[in-house]
């Protein structure tokens, strides 16, 4: 740690896990959070802005102990209540539409802002990504599953992301056939630990102490069924063929599937029965976006249903969400700092009039203050605006000896 020559530490620094955007990434966020509103709102999502602070239950409602690890927590002075600090903006959303705005039909809401975790994560390791996702409400069907995974697709490759793929899973076969192998909370857990895993060898160990059944013959095979569409071929012959609720779940993977990639028809699909993202919290079909070279998730989502209850309307409810910090750092477009004019000090008409005309026309234009030297680099400035025989100001290129 950087220490001050007393030993104490640093007054600049910050703590581990959260930094600050400088230039000129400053500028390539700002146009990356814009353009990703812009598509959003392109696709008929309107935009909820939450409080960063929430009464502390409100905030964990059908969240799962993952999150309630992950959230700072305080006392409010004022109402004696514990509060917390957003790690997840998802619940937020949900209760924006169950009790705030309360509509009929299907809503379709969007979010940006900054959610502070206890613990460092994702891949660039921060305690605060800018979250920023979009939900679906009030639609049960896969339809509206295919909709948000295909906006997820669109955001990546808005970002400038290429090489994409998309790993699609459902968590209800593993949660049924646990149970209907009889398996016990303590079992349960463990299962899901080693599936996630994918060590065989744990699950056969973990099956081995239940009653043999047709159910925990499928919970070893869940480790096996990854792979392209040809895996749910290969599931139907090996999971419980006359199951009702595996059949209409394999059924909505497929579904979703074929849906994204008629929408995005280049981005690679991968099916894996074993992959429980979001296993506290998401209930059905999940889904994760990867890019090559990196091994975590860079965008995330999945269907939770029912999550507006605890807030007086249970809904139908599928959303994604990623961290505009990781898509910033992984993002293909050009660097945010662009080239400006440099502008002399002055208050001549002429001159003022010449800056409002840049300015109008959308270039960067930085007047130089008197008394104090100008360093054309520090400044961004490739060209300045100078007055020629006529008295009026024209832009001219800076050449190595300004």
């Amino acid at each position: 740690m950087n220490t001050i020559s007393t030993g104490t530490p640093a007054h600049w620094q910050l703590p581990a896990g959260l930094d600050e955007v400088l230039p000129p990434d400053g500028a390539r966020y700002e146009q990356l959070r814009r353009g990703l509103l812009d598509l959003f709102d392109c696709w008929g999502y309107d935009l909820v802005i939450p409080p960063l602070v929430e009464y502390l239950d409100s905030l964990l409602i059908g969240a799962g102990s993952d999150l309630d690890r992950q959230t700072f927590k305080l006392t409010d002075f004022e109402s004696g209540r514990s509060l917390g600090v957003r790690a997840d903006m998802t619940p937020q959303v949900a209760r924006i539409d169950a009790h705030q705005l309360r509509r009929e039909g299907p809503s379709r809401l969007c979010y940006i802002g900054t959610v502070l975790r206890t613990m460092p994560a994702g891949i660039v390791r921060t305690r605060s990504p800018v979250q920023v996702g979009a939900e679906l409400y009030g639609h049960p069907g896969v339809e509206s599953d295919v909709e948000i995974v295909s906006l997820m697709l669109a955001s990546l490759s808005q970002a400038g992301i290429a090489s994409l793929h998309v790993d699609l899973g459902h968590v209800g076969i593993f949660r049924h056939l646990a149970a209907c192998a009889g398996a016990t909370p303590s079992q349960h857990e463990r299962l899901f630990e080693a599936l996630q895993r994918k060590s065989d060898s744990d699950v056969r160990a973990i099956a081995s102490e239940l009653a043999p059944s047709a159910y925990t013959d499928s919970l070893i095979q869940l480790v096996r069924l990854n792979g392209d569409m040809g895996v749910l071929d290969w599931a139907r012959a090996c999971l419980p063929a006359d199951d009702a609720q595996v059949s209409r779940a394999l059924a909505q993977v497929e579904q979703l599937a074929a849906g994204v990639s008629a929408n995005a028809p280049q981005i690679e699909v991968h099916i894996d029965l074993a992959e429980l993202r979001g296993y506290h919290y998401h209930p059905g079909v999940v889904f994760a976006a990867f890019t090559a070279g990196h091994g975590q998730e860079i965008a995330r989502g999945g269907r939770y249903d029912g999550v507006g209850a605890a807030f007086g309307r249970a809904r139908a409810a599928t959303g994604f969400s990623t961290d505009l910090r990781t898509l910033l750092m992984l993002t293909q477009t050009p660097n945010g700092s662009r080239g400006a004019v440099l502008a002399p000090y002055g208050s001549d008409d002429k001159l003022r009039a010449a800056i409002a005309r840049l300015r109008a026309r959308g270039e960067r234009v930085v007047t130089a203050l008197p008394g104090v030297p100008v360093y054309m680099d520090e400044l961004g400035c490739d060209r300045k605006l100078v007055a020629g025989a006529d008295g009026a100001y024209e832009v001219v290129s800076v050449t190595a000896s300004d």
